[in-house]
């Protein structure tokens, strides 16, 4: 059985040439729900009757939104319904049915199904033209009372390309009891969970079995062979008991199987530890997501009419990447992922030259739309909410004109470094080098006069993942794009203005221990009252990029001590959180004050939408972590109220952190810390699922609504269970904690830059 990363090309793992202009084909045999379908029924009860839906596609009125996001709006919805009254669910688990779409001309088509017992809408993707076989678990939640099935079809429009009729035939629906149900709450898991998508054969490497695990494991090869036998040692931590299989002593390249107390694992492949395999998939999936291009069995030439203004000009904001699962742009986060692309084609330059030219062209598509959404003075096209596919037609009724513009200080400083290190970085297109090399000093100036004349932005937009940005981020940002236009130019300007902002940054440090050595992180300004956290959207990583950089490029300085002093400390900071979440290596969110909410500015810029007992809520969530002085908390998981939710991104900004740490310590052990955020993507979580869709074993269907089923997906990520510090991963696949982001992708692959 061939494991993708297990030192196969693309080309076998996809029978796609590297070169290819198509998103790499999703490979659904490996999946969480294949893998279900697979579970032993032990009884079963037939629904009689057969349900049929079927409407048009084509928009008969323009779609409107809330006020505050007009455009972010469909067409409504068509729904159909099965009434279940008569049954008692409570004697079932499962609810089994097959689905046949008839979709004229639609490459992506799926159906959300309700029961009054879910949490909340799960989306279904299904294959166009064929019987679908669909298995959703209702077993983790009360049954009881009168129950529905209810399957219902949003109408986004269409493109040019599309069709104008969609029909549904759902029939053979069964309620199920089975065997095996899977986890979906807390930290104990009910199987071995180890990196499917593999591991670097250097460092540790542990697989995590069920508490009641004993005994010795072994490793065994593709052959059957037996490699490695070590004993399965039991642990408790502050998360309870576990057994853990230690096979870091084996670092013999290949693919394997772990057995241990009648159990087997998935096999998974032990290697380099590039992730060359990991990285395809999620540059395929951005591929995918790709606006204002057609992307080929995903959609046709989307949003160009699609308008921004400013004065007497007009931005088309067709381009750069659809924001996630739905079709939302924001032109700070497309500059993000060009920025991660470009990372991570310098570090396969050598290793994987067609892997590095595919990501430079997909970079240079979003900062072919950085460049165009300039308005030349300051001003940019930012975002927009949006959940229809338009005609492309000018004139017509779907055109919008409602693109945000801004001229905020902190995305042009951003978007300066970005723009910089492009220009540093791109050699074989000397005009765009140039282009870039002048606009990033242009977009650097605007925003020191801006923050000259206003100071810090005042975000006004909270659909934007600006909006929680704090002063002592902000600094960190403007520090570290000084140091990129100083490589670029070598001017002492810059190098004064990144050692400047970094003061300010190195100024909210804490250098003191709270508890037993928790020291190191960073308030979110220079009145300490509150603690930098993330719980959506996190550009935390922008500190160690700041200091780090300041010591490559200016290693005579007076303040470099400081410099390297406050990252030995961060350094520091996250291996004395890693306990707190043993014996998974996923980083913990942090250390909370326990009266952070009495800063209101800073605490409503963080947790947007809140509740009316936000502050109840804050206090009972944090009584869920570990108390570790009278007014400070260790959180697992942020602190978190309303729909932005799911920590992939948070982790694999720490990550990141830990990284750059551990390369310019020379620290292995937090290059170890890294390596476990890219394991607990893989697999290596208490659901023992991959959250990159086609990568390893066992991942999930997710919330693609209008982009599809697509290799290398990610979503936002795990959430808690209400307002427990518990992980909490359900079948159920609605937003934001299931939904594909292109963001968390752009991560894996700055990450994986790294090593």
């Amino acid at each position: 059985m061939a494991v993708p990363g297990c030192g196969l090309s693309v080309e076998e793992q996809t029978g796609q040439e590297p070169g290819w202009s198509l998103p790499l084909a999703p490979d659904r045999s490996r999946s969480f729900e294949a893998a279900e379908r697979e579970r032993p029924v032990l009884e079963e009860t037939s629904v009689p009757g057969r349900l049929d839906l079927a409407f048009s596609t084509t928009p008969t009125a323009r779609a409107q939104g809330p006020a505050d996001d007009p455009d972010y709006a469909t067409y409504g919805s068509r729904s159909v319904r099965l009434d279940l009254s008569s049954y008692d669910l409570e004697g079932y688990d499962r609810i089994a049915f097959r689905i046949r779409p008839a979709c004229d001309g639609f490459p992506v088509v799926n159906l959300d199904c309700w029961l009054p017992c879910l949490p909340a809408n799960h989306l279904i993707s299904l294959e166009n033209n064929r019987w679908n076989e669909v298995t959703l678990n209702i077993g983790n939640y009360p049954r009881k009372g009168p129950q529905e099935l209810r399957f219902t079809a949003t109408l986004r429009g269409r493109d040019a390309a599309t069709g104008d009729s969609c029909r549904f035939r759902i029939d053979s629906i069964f309620l199920q009891r089975t065997a095996d149900i899977p986890s979906e709450r807390g930290w104990q898991p009910t199987d071995i969970v180890l990196s499917t998508g593999g591991y670097a054969a250097s460092g540790p490497k542990t697989a995590i079995l069920p508490a009641d695990c004993a005994g010795r494991f072994t490793l065994e090869d593709r052959r059957g062979r037996t490699v490695f036998r070590g004993e399965v040692r039991a642990e408790e931590t502050t998360l309870g008991r576990f057994a853990v299989a230690d096979f870091s002593g084996f670092t013999r390249e290949g693919e394997y199987v772990l057995r241990a107390g009648g159990r087997a694992s998935y096999p998974f492949p032990i290697g380099d530890g590039r992730w060359d395999s990991a990285a395809w998939k999620a540059l395929s999936f951005i591929f995918g997501e790709r606006c204002g291009d057609a992307v080929p069995g995903v959609h046709g030439k989307c949003h160009l009419d699609l308008f921004a203004h400013h004065g007497d000009q007009t931005i088309s904001f067709g381009g750069g990447w659809h924001d996630a699962g739905d079709l939302s742009q924001q032109s700070l986060q497309t500059g993000d992922v060009a920025f991660a692309l470009l990372e991570a084609s310098e570090r396969f330059r050598e290793a994987d030259p067609a892997l590095a030219e595919r990501l430079r062209e997909e970079a240079r598509w979003g900062l072919d739309f950085t460049l165009r959404t300039r308005f030349g003075d300051g001003y940019r096209a930012s975002s927009v909410g949006l959940l229809i596919w338009q005609d492309g037609e000018v004139g017509t009724f779907d055109d919008i004109h409602t693109v945000r513009v801004q001229d905020n200080a902190f995305d042009n400083y951003l978007q300066a470094g970005y723009e910089a290190y492009a220009a540093r970085v791109l050699t074989e297109d000397p005009a765009m080098q140039e282009r870039l090399r002048q606009t990033a000093r242009a977009d650097f100036a605007f925003a020191e006069e801006k923050y000259a004349r206003d100071g810090y932005d005042r975000f006004r937009f909270p659909y934007e993942h600006c909006y929680n940005t704090s002063h002592s981020q902000w600094m960190a940002t403007v520090s570290w794009a000084a140091s990129q236009l100083y490589r670029l130019t070598g001017e002492d300007f810059y190098a004064d203005k990144a050692v400047e902002a970094a003061r300010y940054t190195l100024d909210c440090q804490e250098t003191e221990p709270v508890g037993e050595g928790l020291c190191g992180f960073f308030y979110r300004d220079t009145t300490r009252r509150s603690i930098v956290h993330y719980i959506h959207q996190s550009r935390e990583q922008v500190y160690m990029q700041a200091l780090t950089e300041l010591c490559l490029t200016q290693p005579s300085h007076p303040d470099y001590a400081r410099w390297e002093a406050a990252i030995r400390l961060f350094g520091a900071y996250l291996k004395a959180l890693m306990p707190y979440t043993a014996p998974y290596g996923m980083i913990p969110s942090g250390v909370y004050a326990a009266d952070e909410y009495l800063d209101t500015d800073n605490f409503y810029a963080l947790h947007l939408f809140p509740p009316a007992d936000a502050t109840q809520r804050y206090t009972r969530q944090l009584s869920q972590g570990v108390q570790v002085d009278p007014t400070h908390y260790v959180k697992r998981f942020p602190v978190w109220f309303n729909i932005f939710n799911g920590n992939n991104a948070i982790l694999l900004s720490l990550g990141k952190s830990a990284a750059l740490c551990g390369r310019f310590l020379e620290d292995p052990v937090l290059t170890d810390i890294a390596r476990e955020q890219v394991y607990w993507m893989l697999g290596k979580n208490p659901f023992g699922q991959s959250m990159v869709y086609g990568e390893g074993w066992n991942y999930p269907d997710m919330d693609s609504f209008s982009s599809g089923l697509l290799t290398g997906m990610m979503p936002v990520g795990i959430r808690t269970w209400e307002d427990t510090d518990e992980p909490w991963w359900p079948q159920v696949n609605n937003a934001c904690y299931k939904e594909v982001w292109v963001t968390v992708a752009g991560k894996l692959l700055s990450l994986i830059a790294e090593f």
